[in-house]
């Protein structure tokens, strides 16, 4: 079996962290919009900001796994 193979899927796995990441991370969002409806453009931003990192570090594994089959 090939070694790189096994190195490039935990690394791809990334993606899966980060979509459990962004699906609490929305759950606690529309928590807070339910509770504090005026804080809702606040909230919102931060929530775009932290999906963009979560998102940022998925993209990042996915780099990672491709340079590992192909470098």
């Amino acid at each position: 079996m090939n070694l790189a193979a096994i190195g490039a899927g935990i690394a791809a796995l990334t993606g899966l962290g980060a979509g459990i990441g962004i699906g609490i991370a929305t759950s606690k969002a529309t928590e807070a919009v339910a509770r504090q409806p005026e804080a809702d453009g606040k909230i919102m931003k931060l929530l775009l900001l932290g999906c963009a990192l979560a998102e940022a570090t998925a993209i990042y594994g996915f780099v990672v796994a491709i340079m590992i089959l192909f470098a």
